[in-house]
Formats: C-alpha cells, structure tokens, sequence
C-alpha cells in the first residue's frame, strides 16, 4: 500500500477540531483533485427554478467545471431541458445516473417515464432513478411508483433500475425495495441533527441499515452533505469548516471502503430557500456563481 493511501486511511472519520480553516481549505483541496465516485448536478443558475428551461450552453458550462473531479453524475428530471444533461454528460465521458422527476400529476409523470426510457434506449443512462422522494412526500401510493418502476424495467430490460428516498425506507417499505435492481438510498446525518462529531459515524450506521434492507443488492448512497451556511438544526450546525470536514471524511471513506456515493451538491441553488430553509441554498462545493468555496 502506498504512502498515499496509507495516509488517507488514517484520516478517515477524524473531527479535525484543531485544524485551521486554511488546513481544511488546503485537505480539501486534495481530496477534491483525487476525484469522487459521483456528484449531484445542479443545473439552476441565479433566478432559475424548476419549471424553468433550462440550456445547453448553462449545462456545457457548469459540466466542463466538475467533469475533471468526478467519475459520475446525478440528475434529477427528464424534462424542460434536463433531458439535455445525460447527453451532453457523455461528451465528457462521465457516467450517469438519471431520474425521471414525478410527482402527483399523471401526465408530468407519464413524460417523465417517456422521456427516461426513451434516454435509456439511447444508451444515455447507466442507472435509471424512477421518482425520488416520493414517499416522502406522498405523492403516490406504492402500488403506483411500483408500476413505474415496472414499466420502466418492460420497456428497457438492460439498464438497471431504482427509486431514490431515505435510507430507512428501504426498510419500512420492502415491496418498494423488492421491485428495484439496485437501492438508491439518500443518507443526511445533518437533517436527523446530528452533530459534526457523529456525522460519519451516523451515515455509515445508515448505509449498513440500507445494505441490510437491499438483502444483497447493490446500494448506492446518492445524497449526502452538510450546509455551509443557515440555521441550526439541533445540534446540526451548517458552517464553512463543518462542510468542508464532513466533505473530507464522506469522500475519504467511501474512496476507502469503495461504495459508491453522490454527493449533493455541485453548486448552490437559490431557490432552493423556499424548500428546506435557509440552508437550502449552500449545499454545493461551488457557490451560485460557480466558484469553489474553498
């Protein structure tokens, strides 16, 4: 083993509560040069929200920034441009993982389904995510978001597919959990408020209690992160350090372990306030105006 790994080894899961902010900037720096299993496109630049048209000219753009730094990427919908995104993804030769977005309106969904079969079929998509959140937020009953995901399995039988929610619901919902080639499991210690301390620890607990549910099958984390900026939720603290740290010891352990992970987000979002508070808009490793934080 290298000197190089046996270093990274020995870094993993540590609180760094004596390291400067230059230190983290500097370790994070490496880390981020080393590269990542994957990242979570965000494609709205300032003023942009869903609903929006989204171009390829913003899309080329923010995927010549972070196509040097990882090995895969994540989106999120199908439609309004983001049909765009596994094409053009291609052209820099990253992998993709590519969801179709639904929601509680029977027709959105019905393009959405169209559309991510119709990628599929064009060789576009290396993973398929049919819905994310869903249970979540009750948009659609299991016996519905089942039928897409057998829809989708009829209609592109050699692309594996998947739904995308919390990790335990993979655990609470089997049917669901059955019904997928592979689990597609969101781990956020932040917004279960755990502290910095904890956080690796608590993510690794919640990708075993996944691994558990998937009862052999592939599991891959595809949301994880920690705020820069915002509230606090509990003891969940969302600052430049604590996101830069948790960054650190999520990408050092999943190098380590080898599981495969996405990491939310490429870039803040704005819009995203409305949603999940304050901390909604600083979750990317680069700002609004894509630049990168540390």
């Amino acid at each position: 083993m290298s000197y190089r790994k046996e270093k990274k080894k020995s870094l993993v899961g540590l609180n760094y509560s004596e390291y400067s902010s230059e230190q983290l900037q500097s370790l994070c720096s490496t880390v981020l040069d080393n590269g990542m299993h994957g990242l979570c496109f965000s494609p709205y630049e300032e003023g942009q929200k869903p609903g929006d048209l989204i171009t390829e000219a913003q899309i080329r753009k923010r995927l010549e920034i972070i196509a040097p730094y990882t090995k895969w990427i994540r989106s999120f919908s199908c439609t309004e441009g983001n049909d765009l995104i596994p094409k053009l993804a291609k052209e820099y030769g990253l992998k993709t993982l590519v969801g179709a977005w639904l929601g509680d309106d029977k027709v959105v969904n019905n393009k959405e389904m169209k559309a991510l079969i119709e990628l599929s079929k064009a060789g576009f998509v290396d993973v398929a995510a049919v819905g994310n959140e869903v249970m979540y937020r009750g948009d659609l009953t299991e016996a519905e978001l089942i039928d897409h995901i057998q829809a989708f399995k009829t209609a592109v039988p050699t692309v594996d597919v998947g739904y995308v929610d919390a990790y335990y619901e993979f655990t609470d919902r089997p049917k669901i959990t059955e019904a997928c080639d592979v689990i597609l499991a969101n781990c956020y210690p932040y917004w279960e408020a755990c502290h910095m301390d904890y956080s690796l620890l608590y993510m690794k607990q919640m990708y075993q209690q996944a691994l558990h549910a998937a009862n052999g099958k592939k599991v891959i984390i595809t949301e994880t992160g920690w705020p820069s900026q915002g509230s606090d939720l509990g003891i969940s603290h969302p600052s430049y350090d604590n996101a830069l740290k948790y960054f650190i010891n999520a990408q050092l352990w999943s190098n380590q372990d080898q599981i495969e992970m996405f990491y939310f987000s490429s870039f803040d979002e704005s819009w995203k306030v409305g949603t999940e508070g304050d901390v909604g808009a600083f979750w990317g490793l680069w700002d609004k105006n894509e630049k990168l934080k540390f």
